[in-house]
């Protein structure tokens, strides 16, 4: 989830190849962009969700908003 340009939670563990799903509760538009670009939502526009796969290779991987990069946060694949 996105709300009030951070996201929540900012760390996530996930299954390797799961999809995880987005919901932005702001008014701005947002990413959830890989920093090695292994995954990227593209926009999310306020209201709606968007979606990514997983790495497959267990890890961790930081990720942000491409358009606020402010916003950060941790996918952990295991």
């Amino acid at each position: 989830m996105i709300s009030d340009f951070t996201f929540a939670p900012s760390a996530l563990t996930v299954s390797p190849g799961q999809t995880v799903t987005v919901v932005n509760h702001d008014s701005s538009t947002h990413t959830v962009t890989a920093g090695d670009k292994s995954f990227d939502t593209g926009d999310i526009a306020p209201g709606k969700s968007g979606s990514f796969t997983a790495p497959t290779k267990p890890g961790s991987y930081p990720y942000i908003c491409t358009i606020h990069q402010f916003m950060h946060g941790t996918l952990t694949v295991r």
